[in-house]
Formats: structure tokens, sequence, C-alpha cells
């Protein structure tokens, strides 16, 4: 089972994340590792954190001369800007964070809970998941997101490109609308306000099958679900027409499905093809070959330069909320930590559904069950085919 924990503070000496069943023999790219850790720090709108920490990573066990060796693999993060232990404690907690329930909760401090709930320990989680996206590239799986809407503002793609994306200041696929996504948080910013937005994520190359339609929590659009939802302020997750699809009548919605005779017997499809893909890649808790699309709100920061009225802790008196060093907006480098997490979670599950103790056995188990699939439609329905219905009338 593919499994990761992080641990570390935001202003403490370091972030760690332990990765604990990756398969061995798997090259890491520790170019794409830092690169995707550079877009998360990266977009308009970030603070001032962002120009004091430079996060490269330090990649500590399980690998042998680059390789995998199928060992924990420890990676770590230095924080630049450690001094946790000269922070004051904040007197009034801010509304929209988990300072006032972690607190009452933990019999502690406020610090001692913003400081780990922080939005700076998901550098470790994109750090694990651009480690699995060295397993998925070597296996043909792509991981793909991007900016959707921001502030209110759409952003429809123009092109499914790369390069578009990182041109962007705010990472859209649309670079006619940045220049009105930049004005409107700068707006924000002169107002002392924040923006959020709506990101979205595309898997494609995914093989039929990741997830379970047996167990509710092995349930592929569940896990990926979980995983986005667990990031923090996201406030809501869609897989495919996610919320539209409750308008729409079951005709506008059902993906029809075609066969394509002449497909190459390699097509990790089977020949099967649908017109649409409102299911997003995923039904009744497996993928199904489409490509995956996740859809994530992002609320904007509760931490605001003209902070929000709370309450002085000490006395119970108002007070206005305490101010912690913040983003204006943190949209798109919310888009990148989307895109590792569930970079992860496609990667667990295809270690999963291939037992992989290794890339070597994974490449070798995921052909012998395509060809056993392959093998299965060409004579299950031929065997199992019902009899012809019979004109014959009968008594009853």
């Amino acid at each position: 089972m593919l499994r990761y924990f992080t641990a570390g503070e935001s202003h403490g000496p370091s972030l760690t994340a332990i990765l604990e069943g990756f398969p061995a023999g798997v090259r890491l790219d520790v170019e794409l590792i830092n690169y995707e850790l550079k877009r998360r720090q990266g977009g308009y709108g970030r603070g001032k954190r962002q120009t004091l920490e430079t996060d490269l990573i330090h990649l500590e066990s399980g690998l042998y001369h680059g390789q995998t060796t199928g060992a924990p693999i420890a990676l770590r993060l230095i924080n630049n800007d450690a001094k946790l232990e000269r922070l004051k404690e904040p007197i009034a907690p801010r509304g929209g964070h988990v300072d006032l329930a972690g607190a009452i909760s933990r019999q502690t401090g406020i610090r001692q809970v913003l400081e780990r709930s922080s939005a700076r320990e998901t550098a470790a989680r994109v750090a694990v998941g651009a480690v699995c996206r060295c397993l998925l590239n070597a296996v043909g799986i792509d991981v793909f997101g991007y900016v959707r809407e921001l502030g209110g503002i759409e952003a429809p793609p123009i092109a499914w490109d790369r390069a578009i994306r990182d041109a962007s200041p705010v990472y859209t696929l649309n670079p006619e609308i940045d220049p009105s996504i930049v004005a409107a948080i700068d707006k924000a910013r002169q107002a002392g306000d924040t923006l959020g937005g709506v990101l979205e994520t595309i898997v494609t190359g995914c093989p039929i099958g990741l997830g379970s339609h047996a167990q509710h929590d092995r349930k592929l659009d569940a896990r990926l679900a979980a995983a986005v939802m667990s990031i923090q302020a996201i406030k809501g997750v869609e897989i495919g027409l996610g919320f539209e699809a409750a308008r729409r009548p079951g005709s506008q919605v059902m993906d029809p499905i075609e066969y394509q005779h002449d497909h190459d017997p390699n097509d990790r499809r089977f020949g099967f093809r649908r017109p649409t893909n409102h299911a997003g890649g995923i039904e009744g808790g497996l993928s199904n070959g489409e490509p995956i699309l996740i859809r994530a709100a992002k609320k904007p920061i509760s931490t605001m330069a003209k902070r929000g009225p709370s309450v002085n802790l000490a006395d119970k008196s108002p007070h206005p909320a305490t101010y912690e060093r913040s983003d204006v907006c943190a949209v798109p480098a919310a888009s990148v930590i989307v895109e590792n997490v569930v970079a992860f979670e496609i990667a667990s599950a295809l270690c999963e559904r291939y037992v992989a103790t290794s890339l070597e056995a994974l490449h070798a188990s995921m052909q012998v069950i395509h060809d056993l699939s392959r093998r299965h439609l060409e004579t299950y329905w031929r065997d199992h085919a019902p009899a012809p219905a019979s004109n014959t009338p009968t008594l009853s």
C-alpha cells in the first residue's frame, strides 16, 4: 500500500514527508520535483514569505544511485524563515481558520495549532506528489492542473498546453483573460481583501479499473475527493459535471458507449469510446479509461490585511483578528497542490491494482492484466450469450 505522512510546522526548522510502499527501480527526477515546488511558491498574489523560502528537495532515504529501492523515501524541505520559538502567541483568533477550535480542542495556545495547520505544510505534499509523477510518467499517465476561475472571472482553456499555463502569471490556459485577473488581485490587495477561485486537474492515460466498486472507502472518486478536500481552504470538490449533473435530465448526463473496431491491441480502453465525458472518467468508483476530471473550489484566504472582527481571549472583549503574514491570492499555488495530491492518489490506486513492488513488476503486471482483460472481452460474452428468444408460444 502506498501511503505518506508529513511533519513540521510553518516556521519550524523543516518540513518532512515519509513515502512508504513506493516501487523499486524508479528513477526520480529531482529537477521535476524542484520545479513543482517552485510552481507552488509562484503565481501572482503571493506574499512576502515566498521570497524568503527557496524550496529545494532533500531526498534522504530510499534511493540508490538515483533509483528507488522500495524502502521508505524520506523527503525534507528546509525552512529558511524558521523562527517558531520567537513568534508571539496570538490573542484574537481569526475567523475561517482553525485557531479557536484547535486551541480549545488541544488545550493549547493558538500558535501551536496554526503553525501545523498552515498551508506551508502542502509543500511536503507537493514533493510527495512530484515523486509519484515520476512513477506515473514511466507508465504513460499524465496529470495536468490549471486555474479555471479566479475572483469570479472565468478563464476557459483555449488549448491544453503546459507552455501556456507556465507562462501565465496566474496559471490559466487563457492569456487573454490573465490581465483582468491580475487587475482583480491588485484591487483586492488595495482593499485589504483576498480572492479565491476554481481549479481543475485532468488525468490522462489511466487504465480501466483503478479503484473499487465493492467498498465505499476504495472508490477512486471518493479517494480523490477526500484527498483534494483535505487541502487547506478547499471547500468543494466535483468529478466530471459535478453539481451541474443535478440540473440536467439523465439523457444529458449519461455518457454513451461506442466501439472502435480497428483499435490498437494495446489500447487501454480496449476500443471503447465515449463521445462525452460527463462522468469525469470514473463510473461506480472505477476509472473507465476516459480522462479523469477533478474540479476544486478554493475559498479566499481568511487572513486579511483589513482584519475581521474577533474576540480577545484574555477578557473576551471585541478585538480585531490577529494578522498573520499571508497572501492576497494563493489560487495558482493551490492548482499545483491539487495536481500533485491527485498524482499521489492515482499512483496509490495504480500500485494497488497491479501489486507493484518494482517498476519492472508494474509494467509486467499491467501487460498481463491487459491481456487477460482483452481475452475476457473476446470470449466471455461469446460463451455466455443468452439463447435467442423463442417465438414458440408456451402453455401456462
